[in-house]
């Protein structure tokens, strides 16, 4: 239990850094972007093969997310002048483009150049040996830190709606998400604990992935909330308003662009450090639209909203991976069908019910645009 409460948090916290990225781009700017599988899959595969050539595991995530970035970039200048649907046109067949090149190219895998579709193996892997007794006990009280920022957070979070008397809704929709969020952090702390003090290298991941996201969610929080973020939404909502005040809406678009596609190429290193072994048909695009089922969950235009969309999301995989076989006789390819079938019925029941997702706002809806 401990090592799969391990697997899941590492696959939560690296779906929802790339759940992070989509949501800048589309929750605050509204740029429609259906190939964001194509920013993970340059950052996976530059973080691996940069690894296998000497570079410092750090360097390569940073390069990963910076070549993420530059595709970002290319993007943008050929499509973000023309209207939306172009955009999403352009992201789709790149993702695609993207993952068939790699698929059908050699790559420099070490000092020989290997056919990308055997894939990519033997790559070093953050905290891959075991740490001595002083640095796993530092490990553990970096996680208890995390934990206990994390535990302060989420009652400030609460807090905050209930000063607001007129809206009481929210304050019973925050308080029920932070009661959630808070024991998941508490069983994700236990489950670290021990996996740090008898050590397993996975735990040490799931550290680094835990901190990682904090951090990105503490600085995207400060982003749009700063008056970069607000000109952001301004575009999301009419863009032809910051036009008139004097923004460059070309270039605030390309800036959240990049910074999504950034991010979500360390979401691909973290992605490919936890398979070990990393194949072009990893990169599916099934993994964007899963990233849309998280960020339309949890509410657009919400960082929070986000984080529980990919909690929502792993944890509905887990338990109808475990339990659906046993209460549903279907062969194993169409219990597959209907695990699809079922939470795309969630999401239409979500969509009649609260078409703005669970902690998003209904003023600040982008999906009726």
């Amino acid at each position: 239990m401990v090592e799969y409460l391990i697997f899941l948090a590492i696959s939560a916290a690296t779906f929802a850094l790339f759940g992070l990225g989509l949501n800048l781009q589309w929750g605050f700017t509204g740029l429609i972007n259906f190939g964001h599988i194509a920013f993970m899959t340059l950052g996976a595969y530059t973080t691996v093969l940069l690894s296998l050539k000497g570079v410092p595991l750090l360097f390569s995530a940073i390069a990963g997310a910076i070549v993420a970035a530059l595709l970002g970039l290319v993007i943008g200048f050929a499509t973000l002048r023309l209207r939306e649907d172009y955009l999403g046109i352009v992201t789709i067949g790149t993702g695609e483009l993207i993952r068939l090149v790699v698929n059908n190219q050699d790559l420099p895998v070490g000092d020989a150049w290997i056919s990308g579709a055997f894939g990519v193996q033997s790559y070093l892997i953050p905290f891959n040996t075991t740490p001595n007794l002083f640095v796993r006990l530092l490990m553990i009280g970096v996680l208890t830190l995390l934990t206990v920022i994390t535990l302060f957070s989420l009652v400030g979070w609460v807090k905050t709606a209930k000063k607001s008397p007129s809206n009481k809704q929210e304050f019973v929709s925050r308080l029920v998400v932070g009661i959630i969020l808070g024991l998941l952090s508490v069983a994700i702390y236990v489950s670290g604990v021990m996996g740090l003090y008898n050590y397993n290298p996975k735990a040490g991941l799931m550290l680094l992935a835990l901190l990682v996201l904090a951090f990105v969610f503490w600085r995207l929080e400060f982003l749009v909330k700063s008056p970069w973020g607000r000109v952001l939404k301004s575009i999301r909502e009419d863009e032809e308003i910051p036009k008139a005040l004097g923004k460059n809406v070309f270039w605030y678009k390309l800036q959240s662009l990049m910074l999504g596609g950034a991010i979500a190429g360390i979401a691909g290193a973290f992605f490919a450090w936890q398979l070990s072994a990393i194949y072009p048909d990893n990169f599916q695009p099934q993994l964007t639209f899963d990233a849309w089922i998280m960020v339309i969950l949890g509410g657009s235009g919400n960082n929070i909203g986000t984080i529980l969309g990919a909690v929502i999301y792993f944890a509905y995989d887990a338990l109808t991976r475990e339990f659906l076989p046993r209460i549903v006789p279907l062969d194993v390819e169409r219990i597959g069908a209907f695990r699809i079938m079922f939470i795309g019925l969630i999401l239409m029941v979500l969509m009649i019910w609260r078409p703005q997702g669970i902690l998003g706002k209904k003023e600040e809806l982008t999906l009726g645009k």
